[in-house]
């Protein structure tokens, strides 16, 4: 597939056009396969830049939020009611609600793959393996926020709509054949219902090389230089390791220059584009310097949840054992399903259970109550149950 069967269409990017769309997507039927292209690594925002639609009867339409002020819920009475077939769902629904898009039933072909015990769940390997076509792929990870967007960029973002309801249909038809299509359909719409993940209470501690440090001190410098590119990077709308990477942000805080003239010798703080924000940064680092004690950062981040697995063989000898048992009844009944350990039951909560089990001894209440389908409850709900009454030897 090197080129869209009916053609490349040319891009909706003003209203006139989008409510013609509207109005041949709502004379459609069927699914709707959706996609959407952002600029992840390039721009500070998750923003849609382009949103890819197809379906019978309508044919395929490539939209620009951009020049509509990222508002296209003129689409959305057309869209609402039809399922929509996206591939990984979760990377796509967010941007998709800031224009005013959401589905009101849901079919996700990356999930559905992993279900199914598919070895290969990406786009191109799935239509490879089921349909028997070959994708031209190539530009998911380019800027999307360039324009005019170039042609060859658009042909792949046609492509990735292209078969999308075809593949649904076929992916459909092997999770009924395997038992498991109702599984599916409590997965899409857990997914579907999620809305956005709650913020992280102290993202800075994701700065990479960040293990490297221990002093207090040391980790204020990071915390202080995190903040500060974060909020040029969201004030520019770029993404923040290009403002400032990570290591250069580890690379002061070991190093904690005195001067803003030290800082500017470094090696990345030197470069022409950093020298103009060498007073900025340096200001963040003394900011840092001058916290008292007790406003600095902990050596290691608040514990949200059961502590690190590998210490809990000291700490709890009994919930270690509850673990391996849980582990090895979840890998037993991955292997006779076919289906991923990590979609059988979400490993956060899977340790939170064995390190507290339910002190009503609900098991099923307990797995509900962190998140689990009733699928996962029907399937593992009395293994869990045995495995959690496990003792150490």
């Amino acid at each position: 597939m090197l080129r869209p069967a009916d053609g490349l269409p040319p891009v909706v990017a003003d209203r006139a056009a989008l409510v013609r769309t509207a109005a041949e997507f709502a004379a459609g039927s069927g699914p709707v396969a959706v996609d959407a292209e952002r600029a992840s690594g390039f721009r500070y925002s998750q923003r849609a830049y382009l949103v890819q639609l197809r379906r019978s009867g309508a044919g395929t339409a490539l939209v620009d939020p951009i020049p509509l002020g990222s508002d296209l819920s003129e689409l959305a009475p057309a869209l609402t009611g039809p399922e929509w077939v996206l591939h990984a769902a979760n990377q796509d629904l967010a941007c998709l609600a800031e224009v005013g898009l959401a589905p009101s039933a849901l079919f996700d072909t990356e999930l559905a793959g992993r279900l199914a015990g598919l070895p290969r769940v990406g786009l191109g390997p799935m239509v490879e393996q089921l349909l028997g076509l070959g994708l031209e792929k190539g530009h998911g990870a380019a800027d999307w926020s360039r324009r005019p967007l170039p042609e060859d960029w658009l042909v792949y973002a046609a492509l990735d709509v292209e078969v999308l309801v075809e593949l649904r249909d076929v992916l459909a038809a092997l999770l009924t054949e395997q038992g498991k299509y109702e599984w599916a359909m409590q997965e899409f719409e857990a997914v579907r219902t999620a809305g956005p993940a709650a913020p992280r209470a102290e993202p800075w501690r994701r700065t990479s090389g960040i293990h490297k440090l221990r002093k207090p001190r040391a980790l204020a410098a990071v915390r202080s230089l995190w903040e500060a590119r974060d909020r040029l990077a969201a004030e520019r709308d770029i993404a923040p390791g290009r403002v400032l990477p990570d290591a250069a942000i580890v690379d002061a805080a070991v190093t904690a220059p005195e001067t803003a003239h030290a800082l500017a010798g470094m090696a990345v703080f030197r470069g022409r584009s950093q020298r103009r924000l060498t007073n900025y940064w340096f200001a963040a680092l003394q900011e840092a310097a001058a916290l008292d004690a007790d406003a600095l950062p902990r050596p290691s981040a608040p514990a949200d949840g059961p502590p690190p697995v590998a210490r809990w063989a000291d700490r709890d000898p009994d919930a270690a054992a509850r673990l391996a048992a849980a582990r090895a009844a979840l890998a037993a009944t991955g292997e006779q399903w076919s289906v991923p350990v990590e979609n059988l039951l979400q490993p956060d909560l899977l340790r939170r259970l064995c390190w507290t089990p339910p002190a009503d001894g609900d098991v099923g209440a307990a797995m509900r109550k962190g998140g689990a389908r009733d699928w996962q409850v029907a399937l593992l709900g009395e293994q869990l149950e045995a495995a959690l009454a496990t003792r150490a030897t």
